[in-house]
């Protein structure tokens, strides 16, 4: 039997290229970016509000509620940049957020006082 030795390899040869990896970021387009971000925080409310599934095991109020309002911090801040298009459905599924937030709170926050309301102003049903 021979030993088998893996080929030899160096730390260079293993690192990642963090120069193509650079230049690949810097070609996506901004309103790209700030959508993707939107919709991680507009999926990651959803799941902490238990919107996922019926009685879903990852309900937590808390990690929603600072979710929704980074949500309506990034969506409100950018709306202008990013052009209504872009801008109107993340404002539909934030608002959608913040009623399924009230809905799911035992004591309901004061009108302009939810989750991401001082970027919004209240929201109503």
């Amino acid at each position: 039997m021979t030993d088998a030795t893996p080929p030899d390899t160096t730390e260079a040869d293993q690192a990642p290229d963090y120069d193509a990896m650079t230049r690949d970021i810097a070609d996506v387009p901004a309103v790209e970016v700030i959508t993707t971000v939107a919709v991680h925080l507009l999926s990651a409310a959803a799941v902490n509000l238990g919107l996922d599934k019926p009685d879903s095991e990852h309900k937590d109020l808390d990690e929603a509620r600072k979710l929704i309002t980074a949500l309506a911090g990034l969506v409100t801040a950018s709306a202008t940049e990013i052009s209504s298009f872009h801008a109107a459905p993340l404002r539909d599924g934030l608002k959608s957020l913040q009623l399924a937030f009230r809905e799911a709170s035992l004591v309901p926050d004061e009108p302009g006082q939810g989750p991401g309301e001082k970027f919004t102003g209240p929201v109503f049903g």
